[in-house]
């Protein structure tokens, strides 16, 4: 009897879901294998301080310091945990951004300039409108709107490029970058908004609160003290769950995922391509101008106005983030949080050894290159399964078990009737 493949390893989604582990897996041992390397040739360090490394790179979540005798301590650190889950509020959308984009058939590098449109808008919302007049709350909803608002109209731009002039989304998204960053630079250098009150402070601009606006934390500090954690981690996964439900259960979903799949079958079956690749492109920008609102919402953070020399990193997160999660809504919010996690171990890296956090960035730009190539690392693995089942099934012949016909022949007739 031909022998099968098991059906889980037949399905899409679980070979995808194994090469992103696998490139987790790898980019964990690359880091790991450059801390020993530095440990073993520098003067300084010491296979211990190498071992402390590595134990930091996958448990640095975990890390309560060094104890009395300068060993690190491990056990559960709730502002760690709220720290992380602060950072990931942020890579959760614009990894959906980039994601949802992916699922339409568009990549959308251009989450970088939309995150900043998100930022320049949403504050000077938060900070322009006098709480003495509009309640906090409402000052809050206005500019976390205002700010999806932006996003969504910044990319909008290069979708409508590639709906009606066919001009690469890639390209137009990186001119729309850095359009981005300049105009964000010019807004907030001639605004009110730049902080002179701290003089140690005057290249950044207000935080929220300097207007009694933040993002509430509803008892989280309570749970994770000491950490930057609020209601935005909560915000974001929801928007995670509300992605999932329109791209997997809704008609616009089928559209947008069918104008990505074949844009022209698309619109010989009736479906408006260009409303929907723009649509897309705009839902887009909306998701990764989101993460920046609930970033600068939350009241704890500053944002350095003069941004024209480089881009927001979070915006080019949102890649491997939705890279890893296979373009799924709610892998999203899982691969956010892991990429949130590397950079909290990265800071404990700094914190209690003599490594430097960059290593941390290593590991991410591993596991990058290999999310990139996750097509290859299925077609190995669906190629191992088939050696298997053609040696089981040359095992099987060797035993004295019954051969397969050749493709294309057919069974001689018995004596029994056909």
């Amino acid at each position: 009897m031909k022998p099968r493949m098991s059906g889980l390893m037949k399905k899409e989604a679980t070979r995808s879901i194994l090469a992103s582990i696998l490139s987790i897996i790898i980019g964990l041992v690359v880091g790991c294998v450059i801390i020993l390397i530095v440990g073993m040739t520098s003067d300084t360090l010491s296979p211990s301080s190498a071992w402390d490394g590595i134990r930091l790179i996958f448990g640095g979540l975990f890390s309560t310091g060094r104890d009395a005798a300068g060993a690190l301590t491990f056990g559960f650190n709730p502002t760690n945990i709220g720290n992380m889950l602060f950072r990931a509020t942020p890579l959760i959308l614009t990894g959906l951004s980039v994601a949802v984009a992916f699922k339409t058939g568009l990549f959308n590098i251009g989450a970088p300039g939309q995150y900043l449109m998100g930022t320049m808008v949403t504050l000077m919302l938060a900070l322009g409108i006098p709480s003495e007049v509009v309640p906090a709350w409402l000052i809050w909803i206005i500019a976390f709107v205002g700010g999806c608002l932006a996003g969504a109209v910044w990319g909008a731009i290069p979708g409508l490029l590639k709906a009606f002039l066919n001009i690469n989304e890639v390209l137009a998204c990186i001119m729309t970058n850095w359009l981005a960053a300049n105009l964000v630079t010019w807004m907030f250098d001639i605004s009110n908004f730049k902080n002179v009150v701290e003089n140690t402070k005057s290249g950044y601009i207000y935080k929220t609160t300097f207007n009694g606006v933040a993002t509430p934390k509803m008892g989280l500090d309570h749970l994770f003290p000491n950490s930057q954690v609020n209601m935005g981690i909560v915000i974001a996964i929801l928007i995670a769950i509300l992605m999932y439900i329109i791209m997997s259960k809704t008609t616009l979903g089928y559209q947008l995922k069918a104008c990505g799949a074949n844009r022209h079958a698309a619109r010989y079956a009736g479906i408006q391509d260009r409303r929907n690749i723009v649509l897309s492109m705009a839902i887009a920008g909306a998701l990764a101008a989101a993460g920046a609102s609930l970033y600068y919402l939350s009241g704890n953070t500053e944002f350095y106005w003069s941004t024209y020399q480089s881009l927001p990193s979070t915006g080019f997160n949102g890649i491997p983030v939705a890279l890893l999660a296979v373009n799924n809504p709610i892998g999203v919010i899982f691969t956010g949080c892991f990429m949130s996690m590397l950079d909290i171990s990265g800071l404990q890296l700094t914190n209690l050894t003599a490594y430097n956090e960059y290593i941390t960035d290593v590991i991410i730009a591993t596991i990058v290159y290999l999310s990139a190539f996750s097509l290859v690392i299925k077609m190995f693995i669906s190629g191992r399964k088939k050696r298997k089942a053609k040696a089981s099934l040359a095992a099987a012949s060797d035993s004295g078990g019954a051969e397969t016909p050749p493709a294309g022949t057919k069974p001689e007739k018995g004596g029994e009737g056909a």
